[in-house]
């Protein structure tokens, strides 16, 4: 029986990324990631041997320069192989009608890179962190507050503080049990919804802490029981 097989033949142009041999170093050409293979020589030509009839992918194994992925197919009907560029990833089953020469012509498109620079130090991406933008932005409001407090009319400055006044003595009498702040804000309107909230917060608080302690339960038992009639009866003789 007679098996049809071809020899697949091709080579390697030099360009500025790979100049010659010693740029490209050992490199391999491989068939369906390796099903067959054949070495580069050192004038950039390479062979494959025995292949069959069938459709490949041939890519070039390299460690240093990146090439496209060539499609080959192999017919008995053909004299010569065609070859199609493929693109990495699509099913083998669609054809394009795009051809390309024969024997195999290979370009390096890139060189590798395995190591990236270290990044210098940057001011406006430190910046551009939102941790660092909430503290530029407290420390301007604090330099910042002086002078809008200066703009401020004396009436409502004045009340502002009058309202904090407020807020403080009342928080300093609930706090010492008198109930008489807490009425005072909820019989007076006119007193700002923070600070009742603020005080409905330490009320509530105050009561937390009051169900989580224990109570004691007195230990009485019915020894103590029994003492008391016993003195009851002595004293009734």
């Amino acid at each position: 029986s007679i098996v049809f097989a071809v020899e697949l033949h091709g080579y390697i142009q030099w360009n500025n990324l790979c100049p010659n041999y010693g740029a490209l170093a050992s490199a391999k050409v491989l068939l369906d990631a390796g099903k067959m293979s054949g070495r580069v020589t050192r004038n950039g030509n390479f062979s494959i041997p025995d292949v069959p009839p069938g459709t490949y992918v041939l890519s070039v194994l390299s460690h240093d320069h990146s090439f496209d992925h060539v499609r080959i197919d192999v017919s008995p009907s053909e004299p010569l192989p065609q070859v199609r560029p493929y693109i990495f990833g699509t099913p083998l089953l669609t054809t394009t009608s795009v051809s390309l020469p024969y024997p195999i012509v290979l370009i390096p498109r890139h060189k590798n890179r395995y190591f990236s620079p270290r990044e210098s130090f940057n001011l406006l991406g430190m910046f551009q962190s939102p941790m660092m933008m909430i503290m530029v932005l407290t420390g301007v409001m604090m330099l910042a507050m002086p002078y809008i407090m200066k703009q401020l009319d004396p009436e409502t400055l004045d009340g502002l503080k009058g309202q904090q006044g407020k807020a403080a003595n009342i928080e300093k009498s609930i706090q010492n049990g008198d109930p008489r702040g807490y009425v005072s804000i909820v019989c007076n309107p006119r007193v700002d919804m923070h600070i009742y909230n603020r005080l409905s917060a330490l009320l509530s608080a105050g009561e937390e802490t009051k169900a989580s302690t224990p109570i004691q339960k007195s230990n009485t038992g019915p020894s103590t029981l029994q003492q008391r009639k016993g003195g009851k009866g002595n004293k009734r003789r």
